[in-house]
């Protein structure tokens, strides 16, 4: 299987950020790569638990969020991710509690995706929208406003097809986060529940497009949405599926490259969480800290996987994870590619 890539700087791309205790003061999270990178995408999660785990992006403006864990419409806290920096982000105060609490449990993570700054109008598709996108590092921000039809296209502005996106209505409460997985299932961020194989959305080359087969929220009039889009890109990011085997010595997951953070979930069972782990966390095999976006709790600490230098290699029998027959989605970013663009390999951890 080849493993050659065009993008040799993950780096430039993704990062996860170094971790963080609130202080409840003004500060900034500088990004702890080799390469500086402004990012246009943060999400934030609690690492003790109890609050909300939010999503900012530079499009909709620092402030501005919507939380996994929950149903809730877009929400505005003026002291809680306050500027996208050269290479990190701004933190104000935080007296809500999302990202700089000062008292216990203040502790967090975050996972940051470069786009193309604040966006601009595109009108590829039948509905026109606000669009940041990278097209070398394959991820797109759309913002727009339904317009009360189905098989509505938007443009994202990449240079090939997304494999995966979420969206979410921004102006009601009681919509869930949905991730299109390839274009052939959906599932939701803010649940337990299983692939879904209707209502879906399609994509191409240049838009993604609403079904025609039903109402669909992204169709109602004088809504506002977001979706986060991504291209699968060889040796820096990979969307799949593998079937657990139930053993410790569990599935060996082939990426092509040393993952930096990798996000999976049970599409065939329902009632299983979310789980991410991540090379800041974690900086040494075994995995054992996993965050589960879809709750409001606390970090785990028990054995997963290993990340290696081509791949995951599950370490558990855990049943969210690794349960015998079950079939599991996951999202996955580079670290580093297996081989980069002069054929040389990268080391294992």
């Amino acid at each position: 299987m080849a493993a050659y890539t065009t993008i040799d700087d993950p780096e430039a791309y993704f990062q996860t950020a170094p971790l963080w205790t609130g202080n409840g003061s003004t500060r900034s999270i500088t990004l702890g790569g080799d390469t500086d990178m402004q990012p246009d995408l943060v999400w934030i999660q609690n690492r003790g638990g109890t609050y909300a785990s939010p999503i900012f992006d530079s499009v909709r403006g620092a402030t501005k969020f919507v939380e996994t864990a929950d149903t809730n419409a877009e929400n505005t806290e003026s002291d809680s991710l306050t500027g996208f920096n050269s290479d990190g982000f701004a933190l104000g105060a935080d007296s809500s509690s999302y990202v700089n609490r000062s008292s216990s449990p203040n502790t967090y993570a975050a996972w940051c995706w470069k786009a193309g700054g604040s966006g601009s109008s595109n009108s590829e598709g039948d509905i026109t929208a606000t669009v940041s996108a990278d097209t070398t590092g394959g991820f797109s921000i759309m913002k727009f406003t339904g317009n009360g039809s189905n098989s509505q296209s938007i443009g994202h502005a990449l240079n090939g097809t997304p494999a995966f996106w979420m969206i979410k209505n921004l102006t009601d409460d009681g919509v869930d986060i949905t991730i299109y997985w390839k274009g052939t299932d959906r599932i939701k961020l803010n649940t337990t529940e299983v692939m879904e194989q209707n209502y879906l959305m399609s994509a191409s080359s240049t838009t993604l497009t609403t079904p025609s087969n039903a109402a669909w929220v992204g169709g109602v009039s004088g809504k506002d949405y977001i979706i986060w889009a991504w291209q699968q890109l060889q040796g820096y990011s990979q969307f799949g599926n593998y079937k657990g085997n139930g053993n410790a010595d569990g599935t060996f997951i082939y990426t092509g490259f040393r993952p930096a953070f990798f996000m999976l979930k049970s599409s065939s069972a329902a009632g299983e969480d979310w789980r991410i782990c991540d090379n800041k966390r974690d900086p040494e095999n075994v995995m054992d800290r996993t965050l589960k976006p879809n709750t409001t709790g606390a970090e785990a600490d028990a054995d997963v996987m290993d990340f290696c230098s081509n791949g995951v290699k599950l370490r558990t029998t855990d049943g969210g994870v690794n349960y015998s027959g079950r079939t599991y989605i996951y999202m996955a970013f580079a670290e580093a590619p297996f081989v980069n663009s002069e054929g040389v390999p990268c080391n294992a951890r």
